[in-house]
C-alpha cells in the first residue's frame, strides 16, 4: 500500500469526481451529452476557487477502454498543481490506469492520509461489471486498518455495497455481507463514497455513513427501467477536520456559478 501523506493542518478539502466515462475524442457522446466536455467543465469549476488538498477519480473513467480517452483524461487534469489519485471502475482497464497514474499530477497510492484521518481507497472491479471484493481484498483491508494509527477511517470505492432500488443494482457489490461484518469490527471506520450509482445521496448503514457521488457524466434514475437524466456535470466536495469532523457537498457545475445540492 502506498500512502500519499498531506502536510498537517486543521482542515483539508477534498474533492471526488467519478464516472466521467471519456471517449476518444472529447467532443464524442455518451447517453445524449458530452462527457469529455462535462468533465472539462467541472475541472474548471473546481479551478475556479481554490483548488483542493487532493481529487480522488473513483472508477470508470473511460467508456470505450481507448487508450485515447486515458489520454485526454491525463490532458484535461495535466494543469492542476494539486495531487489526484484513482481507483478502478468496472469500465476501466489496469494497464491504463497504471500508466495514467504516472502522468503528473496524478499520485499512484491508494490512501491519503490527513492528519488524523486516513482515507482508503478499495478496488471492487471484478471479472464482471458487478463489484468484486473477495477474501483477499478483505484480508488485506484488515491488515490496512492493524498498521494504521489513525484515528478515523473514510473508505472510497467504485461500486455500492448496498442495493439502492436501482437498475444498476444488478452489477452492484456481490456478496457484501462479510465487508459489513469487517467494518462492524473496525469503530474508527466512520464512511464510505462510492461512484457507479450516478446518484447523489447519503444515508446510515450499522455506523457507517454511506455517500454515492453523482456523475460527472450522466445521471441515472432510480428506478428499475434504466434511464439517464442530464444534469450537467456533477462531483462531490468533502471536508475533513483534523478534529474529527466530515461533511460533504454535491455540486453541480453546469455554469461557472454551480450550487450547492
Amino acid at each position: 500500500m502506498t500512502i500519499l501523506q498531506l502536510p498537517p493542518k486543521a482542515h483539508y478539502q477534498i474533492v471526488q469526481l467519478s464516472d466521467c466515462h471519456l471517449l476518444a475524442d472529447i467532443d464524442d457522446y455518451y447517453q445524449g451529452v458530452q462527457p469529455g466536455r462535462y468533465l472539462q467543465q467541472a475541472l474548471q469549476h473546481i479551478a475556479a476557487d481554490k483548488l483542493p488538498d487532493a481529487i480522488i477519480l473513483s472508477g470508470d473513467l473511460s467508456q470505450d477502454h481507448s487508450d485515447a480517452s486515458y489520454q485526454l483524461l491525463a490532458r484535461l487534469l495535466a494543469p492542476l498543481s494539486c495531487p489526484v489519485l484513482l481507483l478502478p471502475g468496472n469500465h476501466d482497464n489496469y494497464t491504463q490506469l497504471d500508466w495514467l497514474s504516472r502522468q503528473a499530477p496524478l499520485a499512484a497510492a491508494s490512501s491519503l492520509q490527513l492528519a488524523s484521518w486516513q482515507l482508503l481507497l478499495l478496488d471492487t472491479k471484478g471479472d464482471t461489471p458487478a463489484g468484486y471484493f473477495g477474501p483477499e481484498r478483505r484480508q488485506q483491508l484488515a491488515a490496512r486498518f492493524a498498521a494504521s494509527n489513525a484515528e478515523h477511517f473514510w473508505l472510497f470505492s467504485h461500486h455500492h455495497p448496498l442495493p439502492l432500488g436501482s437498475a444498476i443494482d444488478k452489477h452492484g457489490w456481490q456478496d457484501a455481507q462479510p465487508f459489513w461484518q469487517l467494518l462492524a469490527n473496525e469503530p474508527r471506520a466512520r464512511g464510505l463514497a462510492h461512484g457507479h450509482c450516478h446518484h447523489a445521496y447519503a444515508k446510515q448503514h450499522q455506523q457507517i455513513q454511506l455517500v454515492g457521488c453523482p456523475a460527472s457524466s450522466v445521471q441515472f434514475c432510480q428506478q428499475q427501467a434504466w434511464q439517464t437524466l442530464d444534469l450537467g456535470p456533477m462531483y462531490c466536495q468533502w471536508h475533513f477536520s483534523a478534529a474529527g469532523q466530515v461533511s460533504w457537498q454535491f455540486i453541480s457545475a453546469h455554469s461557472l456559478a454551480g450550487e450547492t445540492v
